[in-house]
């Protein structure tokens, strides 16, 4: 019997990693709160530029989901961004803009440009980004909340714009196409 018992207890030590997800040096558990409900962690991959490894780019969804779509239909949810670098605010205003653009329409762009204005200020307070900073869009009851390490610095209403935003990632033509698989869960 007590030797079932260490069986058990090994057996549960060496899965319990299992639970969370290593993504370029970044531990992302496996499950989170948001508005409160609890999300899954859908996918994650490294979002790079130029070879340089930018960010941890993370889907939380309520049930998991293999297309964007479906994405959209469920809520709440969040993309979560763990800084593998410093990325200055101009920079990641400029980034989340071209991704807003090539990831829509050029009229669904256009019709979410105030929202993407909004952003842009809330960005610019929030300041640099340092390596192992936590940026996260989260979207509750028809608006996308901007959070930075956990507190929040702004509130974007509007589901047009948090489709336009998350299109980036997810859209047809995301800002980078193994992103978007790995965040689909890929």
């Amino acid at each position: 019997m007590l030797r079932k018992l260490v069986f058990l207890t090994a057996a549960l030590l060496v899965a319990a990693p299992a639970l969370a997800l290593d993504v370029g040096g970044v531990k992302l558990d496996d499950k989170m709160s948001v508005g409160g409900q609890e999300l899954v962690l859908n996918g994650a991959g490294i979002r790079t530029k130029m070879m340089f490894k930018v960010y941890v780019g993370s889907l939380w969804v309520p049930a998991k989901a293999t297309t964007a779509a479906t994405v959209f239909a469920k809520s709440p949810r969040r993309v979560q961004l763990n800084m593998l670098r410093d990325v200055g605010a101009d920079q990641m205003i400029e980034a989340l803009a071209d991704g807003v653009k090539q990831g829509n329409s050029a009229a669904d762009a256009a019709a979410v440009k105030a929202q993407s204005d909004q952003l842009a200020t809330i960005l610019k307070s929030a300041g640099q980004l340092k390596e192992g900073n936590v940026l996260a869009f989260d979207f509750v009851d028809g608006a996308t909340a901007v959070l930075l390490n956990g507190a929040v610095k702004g509130t974007i209403a509007g589901d047009a714009f948090n489709k336009a935003l998350l299109n980036a990632w997810l859209g047809e033509n995301p800002v980078q196409a193994d992103l978007k698989k790995a965040m689909l869960g890929g």
